[in-house]
């Protein structure tokens, strides 16, 4: 390091300003008013000890040379840190500004001291490579005569396809939505993640070589056994995206829809393209279901529409501020991390279940649905949800939450939101035309190579790993690359950062 003794000098945490809420919740632009590059992030990226032991890079599944990068940082030698940081991370301009960060987590400065500011360094690192035109196309130096289709535009889509391309294979990009990227697109908000960071991102693939097709629907528009036909190997990148549901009563009631029905509008509408489901919070009381990252993006896209009240209901209690014994370093913590959007507004109510759907409709139409039921209900047209009746819970004896008796209260709700998290990929028209193993999940399976039951077809990403972080997604697109240009040539020089069945540093909830 350019001072070895940085982290005692400086030992606290600059985080970046953020804008007036005031001010940020009429608009979906950045909450921060500052970007990476202050006159303390060297000084920031000094705090990074340079250990014997690397901790970080081991919370880290993309393998980032994290205490290289910093160093580099600490010199403004801008150049040479972009070279560090892309030969491990194809898109730290999305890691740098949603990933929770389980390096940080595993940080060994973060066992006494707040820990080093690597999402900051990864953010600012990219930001300067952009402003200084250091980042160019990698075309590759030859072709192979071998073709690939990668069917999904999320990061672990995007991240298989850049490395295939520039190992010299053809790869085309198919998507079903109207605009790449996936959940970086249409999942997370623009006040999190501004949709120009992936255009040019995008932009930069198409200039290497691949191909891209969106409004292209595997399964549909192109059957899954012609897709295969058509290549020498098929990357399945679609994602983890049929919705948990909350099989209460009152729910085919109109008014109540799964957040990623909800929050694709929002950014549709802002980019001027039609809307698919038309739903907005506007002067209505919103209720939402589910207290994780989502429910925390639905509150602060909410709140920007014009809500009257948004209520988040979490059943679990809220998480501690300070690392619990049985979390212990350098595990990834569960700890309570305030976001932008809960800064913004709204309530948490934590320790609270979900008892029925209230709505202006007569007893006799409503349906209690049983959890086995397939997804897709269709709502009641005698009746809108009005409220939500809910309830305290508290563990019970075999560690499911146990309600308490007496503790029911209804709250108003206008639009109620579920957002507990996805159950597996959409595999149907898979299945029918070119069936693959699933796992007990109802995810893809895959073998040590990331490849499914039909030759010459592999799954990256949540699709057949679950429900994960895009860390994660950016990390199997780059592995699952390397598998695929071996099972085309015979051979590769591909990095795999990490295996199929590689598990995160997070000890399980007791």
């Amino acid at each position: 390091m350019s001072d070895p003794r940085g982290f005692l000098k400086v030992r606290q945490r600059h985080e970046l300003a953020e804008r007036p809420v005031a001010q940020r919740i009429h608009d979906y632009n950045d909450v921060h008013s500052e970007s990476g590059l202050q006159p303390w992030t060297k000084e920031q990226a000094l705090r990074c000890m340079d250990c014997g032991t690397p901790f970080c890079m081991t919370g880290c599944p993309l393998g980032n040379l994290i205490p290289e990068f910093n160093d580099l940082v600490s010199r403004g030698k801008w150049e040479e840190a972009y070279h560090r940081l892309s030969s491990t991370n194809n898109f730290p301009e999305v890691t740098g500004r949603i990933c929770p960060a389980p390096c940080e987590m595993a940080c060994v400065l973060s066992i006494h001291q707040p820990a080093t500011m690597i999402k900051l360094s990864e953010q600012t690192i990219i930001d300067q490579a952009w402003g200084l035109d250091i980042v160019e196309p990698m075309k590759p130096q030859r072709l192979t005569d071998q073709t690939v289709a990668v069917v999904g535009s999320g990061p672990a889509g995007l991240a298989c396809a850049q490395q295939l391309t520039r190992a010299g294979h053809t790869v085309v990009v198919y998507e079903r939505d109207d605009a790449l990227g996936g959940l970086m697109r249409y999942g997370i908000p623009n006040f999190k993640l501004e949709k120009h960071l992936v255009d040019r991102r995008i932009e930069q693939m198409r200039a290497e070589g691949t191909v891209f097709h969106t409004g292209v629907n595997i399964g549909t528009d192109i059957t899954w056994d012609e897709l295969r036909a058509r290549y020498d190997a098929v990357v399945v990148a679609i994602g983890s995206t049929v919705p948990r549901d909350v099989a209460i009563e009152g729910r085919d009631l109109h008014g109540i829809h799964f957040a990623m029905d909800y929050l694709p509008d929002a950014t549709r509408r802002l980019y001027g393209v039609q809307p698919v489901h038309d739903i907005t919070a506007q002067d209505k009381h919103v209720v939402i279901i589910g207290g994780g990252d989502t429910g925390s993006d639905c509150l602060g896209t909410a709140l920007r529409q014009g809500a009257k009240s948004v209520t988040v209901l979490q059943i679990n209690s809220k998480e501690p501020e300070q690392r619990p014994a049985d979390q212990p370093w350098p595990t990834y913590a569960r700890l309570y991390q305030k976001s932008s959007s809960m800064q913004e507004g709204g309530q948490y109510l934590y320790n609270t279940d979900s008892v029925r759907f209230e709505g202006d409709i007569q007893p006799e139409h409503t349906q209690v649905l049983d959890s086995s039921e397939p997804l897709g209900f269709t709502a009641n047209e005698q009746g809108h949800v009005t409220g939500v009746t809910i309830c305290e819970v508290e563990p019970g004896q075999r560690g499911e939450q146990a309600r308490i008796a007496g503790s029911e209260r209804t709250i108003p709700a206008d639009l109620v939101l579920i957002s507990i998290g996805f159950a597996h990929p959409e595999t149907l028209e898979l299945l029918k035309q070119l069936p693959v193993k699933l796992d007990s999940r109802g995810n893809i399976e895959r073998d040590t190579h990331f490849a499914t039951t039909q030759d010459g077809m592999f799954v990256c990403g949540d699709a057949g790993r679950g429900q994960s972080l895009v860390v994660w997604a950016i990390a199997e697109g780059r592995a699952c690359a390397s598998h695929v240009d071996a099972y085309l040539t015979g051979a590769t020089e591909l990095p795999a950062p990490i295996t199929p069945d590689q598990k995160p540093m997070v000890l399980p909830r007791r």
